[in-house]
């Protein structure tokens, strides 16, 4: 039997994505590409651990790079680190079609509001696509209710430089933790591994792991 997908090669990996086997090279290429793998899925594991193996770098290219990082925000805030990553994590888990590029998209977007922010602009550009702009409201909702009821939300006084680099680090966080592919929720799974309570939608103290 021919693989579904190129029509050429034999069907020899069974793919829970599609309920059918496809070839190697297929799985291999069109992996989080075409092909919206689950989480569980065994050839997606493997190749995970395969790129655990192989740790990716900040690309050149890539946005917010000339911002410098404080060295000991992410241990001055772990408390606003845990909560904005945990706000992602149930966002996600709400809106299950939210992959990486999503995540990526809003962090960078809402980093830029709060860069324009702190030097006296206040300009937002949401991101377009509905997800993305989703949560991007999201976080920006937490962020406005963390700042008017610090004490009830357990951060204490938090400055929008302090939002701001807890976004880029996020932002880079989520850069080296995904795959790159169109399709990857790598990094969304690594945020679900720190907040487990995001699965079923429920609030509870949790504690991201910096890596």
């Amino acid at each position: 039997m021919s693989c579904p997908i190129c029509q050429k090669r034999k069907a020899g990996r069974f793919c829970p994505a599609k309920a059918e086997k496809i070839c190697a090279v297929c799985c291999g290429t069109e992996r989080e590409v075409s092909i919206d793998c689950p989480a569980d899925c065994a050839y997606l594991l493997s190749a995970q651990r395969y790129e655990e193996r192989h740790p990716r770098t900040l690309p050149a290219n890539a946005a917010l790079l000339d911002v410098r990082l404080s060295s000991d925000m992410v241990h001055r805030q772990p408390q606003l680190l845990s909560a904005m990553a945990f706000t992602i994590a149930k966002f996600c888990a709400a809106q299950p079609a939210t992959t990486d590029p999503d995540v990526l998209a809003a962090l960078q977007a809402l980093a830029e509001s709060y860069k324009t922010l702190i030097a006296g602009i206040v300009y937002e550009q949401p991101p377009v696509p509905a997800l993305q702009h989703e949560l991007y409201d999201s976080l920006a909702a937490f962020f406005t209710e963390a700042k008017q009821q610090p004490e009830q939300a357990s951060i204490g006084s938090i400055k929008d430089g302090d939002i701001f680099q807890l976004l880029v680090f996020l932002f880079r966080m989520g850069i080296l933790r995904t795959s790159g592919r169109s399709r990857s929720r790598r990094f969304i799974e690594f945020l679900r591994g720190q907040f487990p309570g995001a699965q079923e939608l429920k609030r509870e103290e949790s504690r991201i792991i910096v890596p």
